[in-house]
């Protein structure tokens, strides 16, 4: 069996975001951003502010899907195509991550699916390696929009930061919004406080400490190998936490390879929490 104890975490406060974007819209910060490239689905285009001292560079994959058109999560769930950025490795210009609002479960005839059917912004962060140097990002960004059949949508997209002329504040709010829907990050009140491999690794046990008045959370664990556990079972308070199992089905994942971290996103009620699973 393979188990691990989480210790609790605080919550980061809401008043050092809202101080946050006081300051970004007291300065004015400028942003660029890419043209618009459309297809049958939607539309995608990708924002961007000025390098900081440090070489970072944060922006964002805006994606807009048609009516009735959806895209989707990090892990889409049993279809789909997760969003994926590139940069060209010759331009000194790294991804460090890609942040996710909090998606919504789609269930057509058993089959289920984590994405947006309304307009999303992916916060994303680059790291440059010469900040003071003139900067063009060169990006090709790789979705997937559905509604009957799926649509592979790829785009390359190009963004020169040595050129900005005062854009609207638009941009930077774009920024800024998209940063509040993103998920919280564990907290006293609302932490995954214990997880194992159980039952000859056939399903995951967790322990969830939950906000109160929460009885039953929405779960959704993402393997490294892109399977996502939707389904729970056996549900059950224990000195007052939230038990439950949530078996693999048919596939069951290792936890071998480079990548030993699971990412689970906990929904309850209008709260949202995300953090990772860690196995040696």
């Amino acid at each position: 069996m393979i188990t691990k104890m989480l210790p609790p975490f605080r919550r980061h406060a809401k008043a050092a975001l809202l101080a946050a974007a006081a300051v970004l819209l007291a300065h004015g910060s400028q942003a660029a951003t890419s043209d618009w490239a459309q297809n049958d689905g939607g539309r995608m285009r990708i924002i961007a502010l000025p390098a900081k001292a440090d070489g970072t560079v944060e922006g964002a994959l805006q994606i807009e899907p048609g009516r009735g058109w959806i895209t989707y999560w990090k892990e889409p769930g049993q279809a789909g195509i997760p969003p994926q950025i590139s940069l060209d490795p010759g331009e000194g210009i790294t991804l460090q991550k890609m942040e996710f609002p909090v998606p919504r479960l789609f269930d057509a005839g058993g089959l289920k699916d984590l994405g947006y059917d309304h307009a999303v912004t992916l916060p994303f962060t680059l790291k440059v390696d010469d900040p003071a140097a003139p900067l063009k990002i060169r990006a090709s960004a790789f979705i997937g929009l559905c509604r009957n059949i799926c649509i592979p949508f790829q785009a390359d997209f190009e963004v020169d930061l040595t050129r900005n002329a005062g854009l609207p504040l638009e941009e930077n709010m774009i920024l800024d919004e998209a940063r509040r829907k993103l998920p919280e990050r564990p907290s006293d009140d609302f932490s995954v406080t214990h997880y194992a491999l159980t039952a000859g690794r056939e399903k995951l046990s967790l322990a969830l400490r939950l906000p109160e008045g929460i009885e039953k959370p929405q779960i959704f664990v993402a393997t490294p190998g892109g399977q996502v556990l939707f389904d729970q079972a056996n549900p059950r308070m224990i000195d007052g936490h939230y038990v439950v199992d949530m078996p693999f089905g048919k596939r069951p994942p290792g936890t071998g390879g480079k990548d030993k971290h699971w990412d689970i996103l906990v929904i309850a009620g209008n709260r949202a929490m995300e953090t990772k699973l860690a196995f040696d």
